[in-house]
């Protein structure tokens, strides 16, 4: 466990800081894939200091040459890539009609090609040895999407049908090599501190909001067992698949009534702060945001539906006695009094 070599795009914050931290504590190397100089010179730091090997290599996951060299330097440095999580993304938080093509170009060429291109290197390194494991950080908005973000929207859908169409190719070859998507809800990573918006006020996650830890051992625990198809993180991640099953056209509306509000905080605009569409938003002045967004006290540590979904024994001991007390008490209704 403690040789695993594990890749992570989008590593120098929010989520991918969070992952590279929890690999580091198990001894792995771990390869650092981002564009921002500051934050993943800090992930290092963080790796080394948890007892992990780190290797940052500066990298725009838009590029597929870059994405490539990474995987040749990762290689070269550590040996064949165990684990590949693909994570890095970027957004714009705007009506649709306020979005320029070219921004809308940039955010599918980061967060949907930006996981092709990991994913190819990936393979063309893992499906010779019969061996390695991929991951995609997804999103509950991949299944059902929202106002205000159309662009990342597209993109995650998109992952999750590119991924799926991958996934049986594979099962199609008898390959050991394993792809999983891990769905998450609204996550206080430093997003909404740098993602380019014009709305009228501070964006911010829809509640309820986790934080990025646990999206971090939603993403190991996949990383060690990838032969479900995908892994839902949070009680309303669920909710939203369901609900978008059961009633689309009712959360259509309740979204069309809510959607604004929910996604913006009180305070004011956005401003002149820093935006991380084109380049990366700790580059000058260097400054590294850290894992965690601005959202600490909203924000829940812990997910149910995570916790189970790494403890499968205890939800079929749960459903076993539950099922034997519910015959049970058919039992005695019946038995003649």
């Amino acid at each position: 466990m403690n040789q695993q070599t594990v890749v992570i795009t989008g590593a120098s914050a929010g989520i991918g800081r969070a992952t590279a931290r929890l690999f580091a504590e198990r001894g792995a190397n771990v390869v650092l894939l981002a564009r921002g100089k500051a934050g993943l010179d800090a992930t290092v730091a963080d790796v080394e200091e948890r007892g992990g090997r780190a290797l940052a290599v500066p990298t725009d996951m838009a590029d597929p040459e870059q994405v490539e060299a990474a995987a040749v330097a990762a290689e070269e440095a550590f040996g064949p890539i165990d684990i590949w999580v693909n994570n890095a993304f970027t957004s714009v938080f705007a009506p649709f009609m306020e979005i320029e093509p070219a921004e809308y170009k940039r955010v599918t060429e980061v967060s949907y090609l930006g996981f092709v291109h990991g994913t190819r290197a990936a393979l063309q390194r893992m499906i010779p040895r019969d061996a390695g494991v991929i991951v995609q950080v997804g999103s509950a908005l991949g299944d059902r999407s929202i106002p205000l973000q159309s662009a990342y929207c597209g993109a995650k859908h998109a992952v999750n049908g590119f991924t799926s169409s991958v996934r049986t190719e594979l099962m199609h070859q008898h390959s050991r090599v394993s792809v999983t998507v891990v769905q998450m809800p609204a996550v206080n990573t430093p997003q909404f501190s740098w993602v380019l918006s014009r709305l009228p006020k501070h964006p911010q996650p829809v509640p309820p909001i986790y934080q990025p830890e646990v999206a971090a051992r939603a993403v190991v625990n996949a990383a060690d067992h990838p032969h479900r198809k995908q892994y839902y993180v949070g009680a309303s991640t669920a909710a939203t698949v369901l609900a978008n099953k059961l009633a689309p056209a009712l959360l259509d509306r309740y979204l069309a009534r809510t959607g604004y509000a929910s996604q913006q905080t009180d305070a004011g605009g956005s401003g002149t702060r820093p935006t991380n569409l084109w380049h990366p938003a700790d580059e000058a002045p260097e400054h590294d945001y850290g894992a965690h967004g601005t959202f600490d006290e909203t924000s829940h540590s812990h997910s149910a539906e995570a916790a189970l979904a790494r403890h499968p024994g205890l939800v079929l001991a749960a459903v076993t006695g539950a099922a034997a007390a519910g015959v049970g008490a058919v039992i005695r209704r019946r038995r003649p009094r």
